[in-house]
């Protein structure tokens, strides 16, 4: 078997006034159907910083405009294997967080090809309901969910 590929990222998670992260739900197009809520995040593009590519993902992913300066963090960041399409990756992520209005107005008309039909639903959450609701795409999330929550906090305090 090979080695997974290296794929280094940045990702958003938006805080709102309410204590609540906006999550995607997507499916993984190797397995349709099998739904799980994530962050908001992609790849870094050569020559980009992290920061520089959460904004980049955010527009994209939600349509939702942020400064690289409102970022918070990086407040967690992983090295996790895993699969997409039937690809092996070696996921090095970098979390940060965003303050940001819960009203916002989320559209999914900036996708990538390739996610369009996959990123399904953005919706906000709150670490204990989406661990009960247990569709995630790692099993610390709501643990991330409650750092960028507390670095929200803390920047406002």
């Amino acid at each position: 078997m090979s080695e997974p590929i290296l794929r280094i990222t940045a990702r958003v998670l938006p805080v709102s006034e309410r204590g609540e992260v906006l999550l995607l739900c997507d499916q993984d197009p190797g397995h349709p159907g099998d739904l799980r809520w994530g962050t908001i995040g992609g790849a870094v593009d050569p020559g980009e910083s992290l920061p520089e590519a959460g904004v980049r993902e955010m527009f994209e992913e939600t349509g939702v405009v942020v400064d690289a300066g409102a970022l918070v963090g990086p407040v967690h960041q992983d090295r996790l294997e895993f699969s997409y399409d039937g690809t092996r990756y070696l996921g090095d992520s970098t979390f940060f967080a965003v303050p940001l209005a819960r009203d916002v107005e989320v559209s999914f008309a900036h996708l990538e090809p390739a996610e369009v039909g996959n990123v399904l639903e953005a919706r906000w959450w709150r670490p204990a309901d989406v661990r009960d609701d247990g569709r995630l795409v790692s099993p610390d999330l709501p643990d991330i969910m409650e750092l960028a929550i507390a670095a929200i906090e803390r920047g406002s305090a």
